[in-house]
């Protein structure tokens, strides 16, 4: 109901609502009015002071006193219009004299109700007040011959005389609040408001935005709005074409949004681009790429995700061809009592409306095969400027007088029962509407008759009163309470993702909105016509007029499935079958761009990046962590730090090709051992708590012995440099850059010199080099990411690939799987974080960030969040529920390469600035 807020109806009398769509108000003359069916005396005693306005297919009286209606007389009946003199001793100068075969009377007593149409021959005299005859009769004659032209040439000359008229129009700059302003640009727009369109000129200076309509219907000449007070900038679709701007503004400005309509793309980008410029905008900062996250987890309701999802599909409560359209949840409106908790309760929301009742969807589908292509199911849409108003009657009858000629709809077949409307929309030949906003939040006024106006009598002889709610509730206020609880009930959270699919996702057009039972006429959709290409006029506005007035399908926002939203009864399960066929699935397409400033950030291309997930007994606090030990060893970048078992030492490898292991009691160095002649790349400390496990460019494994202070065995295990190695009870991973990930069970039944023997069990093969690798605690899943972008998941149980998807435009730096196996985390080198959905493989959340993040760990003890290391040399804790960065910690000169937390609390640090960093947590 935002859009009630903009009504011009509390301005005055006059709307541009009485008018007929798309029909435009040009100008107005001060008149007195002669009635018509009195002699001249008498109707000189009886005449009416007003205004004539001038529109472009009628003429249009306004009486200054209200008890006397608005008299309307529509061109197309109107016979003559001509000078009137009246005689020699008549009293009535510069009048005119309009013979009509039709008038229509509204709003007499200023009271709405159905318009009067008197369809008798009557003249009508209006004599001038100020202006000369000369000034308005011949636009009138103009307007007169237009509308006795067949359609498309009565269009063109209306769209003649309106170029016309608006050409002459200049922006009158004495308007200018300031007159420093600098003017950025200039051009014609018009004001779209529900069922309205006002055409007018817009001026953009370097400190404000000026809308000046072409015709003074608005209080104010010229709506002046500062760029300062701009806080959302949105470009939308409107009628079906990318022409439609929202601007939205602070509760300082004189408006709260303003929606205008361009007469190409090309128009309306230049202006977004124009004022996105200037200085002074400050928008405000909407973090839309975390809407998917945050719903997900729970921190917004389900109420808020689909106003966002909405929004983003060009929805608006500014046009009611587009208006936010909402599901039926609940499908029992008969019992005394709701139970929430009971699934019996709850529509099916994998199925559209249209195939809820299966009896009438067979019949729908029978003649399926006789339909000319494009083929579809509903000959109505699900929502449409009809079923908005038929919902919204009470709170808005003069709309719904605009939308059907000055009529209500009868009686019977108006909002009158919450039953008797869901019956119809299961049972009814064409009846697939579903629900909008107002069934969710506010009061529920719109369900409640305020007896002012007289919508008529039902058969039974009852007038139209309130709406008869479901026993189960006692008042409007509670109606509405009830429904949003059962939106936001667990129930609907589980299945909410399908309904999503079949309105805004991949069931929405095409072939998989045919096995959806989802298909709708092909003009409801965006790209099925060009408007453009179309030469006539006439047969342009038809076309308009039927999109209209027959209903959109939102812009599709995903190309595949949606994600589940979590819900405490969900036990995701992501290992498939061993049957099943390999999937590769693409991440879906939300538009979303971070604000963050791009900066200059520190080249660590060349350094080999740490994943771990660990477990926290209480939750990291950067704000407490303070430098405990460190040391600078090592000659090149340190690629992996480990601490051992008793937290006495630390383990680090480094692209010097050394081991070194450090006392933390001692501060000193104990080994220095040199592996290889290249790089070592990771390490690992095996379950005896005496070998470590390293990994080489050299290609091998080395097994190095604490005890014995030597290499025990090497394992010749790949083809190309070893990039990661994992351990896992009993079980070594070793990725490679030979685009393999080989898998070992370490026998210690068969131990030398207290060394297992590595036994080969297979490999996972990828498209190329593999960087990082990580294994959920039960070794049953893992994920893989390469350096061309690809992120694997693998059932470990079958060594099958479930799903591969490309995730970053560069090497995939970190991934790692979270704790709960719902959600995978990646960042890589195009500094960009992401967050896949496991079930479906798709992007939830993505943020461009200034300094690309090189390491990673999984707070498990953290209720989600997540610990990483960026290569400015900062630590970061997220907060991966709302995609936020909550801390953060200057640690390191260079990047941090690696991390680890596997003993107690304790962070151990590595970085590109060689040094490795013990840091505890104060108490």
């Amino acid at each position: 109901m935002d859009f009630l807020e903009t009504d011009t109806l509390a301005q005055e009398r006059f709307s541009l609502l009485l008018l007929d769509p798309s029909e435009i108000y040009f100008e107005d003359f001060g008149v007195f009015y002669y009635p018509a069916g009195l002699s001249q005396q008498q109707a000189i005693n009886k005449k009416q002071r007003g205004h004539l306005k001038l529109c472009s297919k009628s003429i249009v009286f306004v009486p200054k006193e209200i008890q006397f209606p608005i008299l309307k007389f529509p061109l197309k009946f109107v016979k003559d219009i001509e000078e009137w003199t009246g005689g020699l001793f008549s009293k009535v100068e510069r009048a005119v004299k309009i013979t009509t075969r039709q008038t229509v009377e509204m709003k007499e007593k200023n009271i709405i109700a159905p318009f009067i149409f008197k369809k008798v021959e009557t003249q009508h005299i209006f004599s001038l007040i100020y202006a000369a005859v000369d000034d308005c009769l011949p636009q009138m004659c103009q307007l007169l011959r237009a509308s006795t032209l067949p359609p498309a040439d009565q269009q063109a000359m209306l769209n003649a005389i309106m170029l016309s008229r608006q050409s002459r129009v200049k922006f009158n700059t004495s308007w200018l609040e300031d007159i420093y302003e600098k003017i950025v640009l200039e051009t014609r727009a018009d004001r779209i408001t529900p069922l309205v369109t006002n055409p007018g000129r817009l001026m953009l200076t370097s400190s404000r935005l000026y809308f000046q309509p072409f015709s003074n219907i608005d209080k104010v000449p010229v709506l002046k709005l500062r760029i300062r007070d701009i806080k959302q900038l949105i470009c939308r679709r409107f009628l079906l074409r990318q022409l439609g701007l929202e601007i939205f503004f602070r509760d300082s400005s004189s408006v709260s949004h303003l929606y205008l309509s361009f007469r190409t793309e090309e128009d309306r980008n230049l202006l977004y681009g124009e004022i996105m410029g200037l200085s002074d905008l400050n928008l405000e900062d909407t973090k839309q790429e975390d809407m998917v996250l945050k719903w997900q987890s729970g921190v917004i309701s389900n109420y808020d995700y689909l106003l966002y999802l909405n929004s983003l599909a060009d929805r608006s409560f500014s046009d009611l061809s587009q208006y936010p359209v909402m599901p039926w949840v609940i499908q029992d409106y008969a019992s005394d009592i709701l139970d929430l908790d009971d699934e019996a309760s709850y529509r099916d929301l994998s199925k559209p409306i249209g195939a809820l009742n299966q009896e009438r969807l067979d019949r729908i589908k029978e003649r399926l095969p006789d339909l000319p292509e494009p083929k579809f199911l509903y000959g109505s849409h699900y929502s449409s400027p009809g079923y908005v108003l038929f919902f919204l009657a009470r709170i808005a009858p003069e709309y719904v007088l605009c939308l059907q000629n000055g009529k209500f709809d009868h009686a019977d077949r108006m909002f009158n029962n919450v039953l008797d409307t869901w019956k119809n929309v299961l049972t009814g030949a064409a009846d697939f509407k579903e629900l909008i906003p107002e069934f969710y939040s506010g009061n529920g006024n719109f369900l409640t008759h305020r007896g002012i106006i007289n919508f008529g009598f039902r058969t039974d002889g009852r007038p139209v009163a309130d709406v008869e709610l479901p026993p189960w509730a006692n008042s409007p206020s509670e109606f509405i309470r009830i429904l949003r609880d059962s939106l936001e009930s667990d129930i609907v959270s589980r299945q909410l993702h399908h309904w999503i699919d079949l309105i805004f996702g991949f069931q929405q057009r095409g072939e998989e909105a045919l096995n959806a039972n989802n298909l709708f006429y092909y003009l409801t959709y965006e790209g099925a016509i060009d408007l453009d290409s179309i030469e006539s006029d006439s047969e342009r506005r038809s076309m308009e007029t039927q999109i209209m007035e027959f209903g959109q399908t939102p812009k599709q926002l995903f190309q595949t499935p949606h994600p589940q939203r979590f819900t405490s009864q969900r036990i995701p399960n992501i290992i498939s079958p061993p049957s099943a066929p390999k999937l590769l699935l693409e991440a879906h397409n939300i538009d979303t761009k971070d604000t963050l400033a791009q900066g200059s950030e520190e080249n660590s291309s060349d350094l080999n990046f740490s994943t771990r997930t660990v477990e926290v007994t209480r939750e990291l606090n950067l704000t407490k962590l303070s430098c405990h030990s460190q040391y600078a060893l090592h000659k090149d970048a340190v690629t992996e730090v480990r601490m051992s078992p008793d937290g006495l030492s630390t383990f680090s490898v480094s692209q010097d090709s050394f081991l070194k292991l450090y006392s933390l009691e001692e501060q000193r160095q104990l080994r220095s051992v040199n592996m290889s002649l290249m790089a070592l790349s990771s390490c690992e400390v095996m379950q005896d708590n005496k070998t470590i496990v390293v990994g080489c460019w050299d290609n091998k494994v080395y097994f190095y012995s604490i005890e014995y202070g030597r290499v025990l065995d090497t394992l010749n295990g790949h083809d190309d440099a070893v990039s990661c190695v994992r351990w896992k009870t009993n079980m070594l991973f070793t990725a490679s850059w030979d685009s393999t990930v080989k898998i070992w069970e370490m026998d210690f039944s068969n131990a030398r010199n207290g060394l297992p023997t590595p036994e080969y069990m297979g490999q996972l093969d990828h498209d190329d080099g593999v960087t990082c690798l990580d294994i959920d605690r039960n070794c049953t899943s893992m994920i893989t990411g390469t350096k061309d972008g690809q992120i694997s998941l693998w059932d470990l149980t079958s060594y099958y690939s479930l799903a591969c998807t490309p995730v970053h435009s560069g090497s995939v730096n970190c991934c790692l799987l979270s704790p709960d196996k719902r959600r995978i985390f990646s960042c890589g080198e195009d500094h960009l974080i992401k967050v896949l959905d496991v079930e479906t493989m798709t992007e939830i959340f993505t943020k461009d960030l200034e300094h690309e993040i090189c390491s990673m760990i999984t707070l498990s003890g953290g209720n989600g969040h997540l610990l990483t290391g960026d290569s400015s040399g900062h630590l970061n804790i997220w907060d991966m529920d709302k995609g936020q960065i909550i801390q953060t910690l200057k640690a390191h000169s260079g990047p941090i390469t690696c991390m680890d937390i596997s003993h107690g609390d304790n962070l151990l640090t590595g970085s590109g600035d060689r040094c490795v960093k013990l840091w505890k947590q104060e108490l």
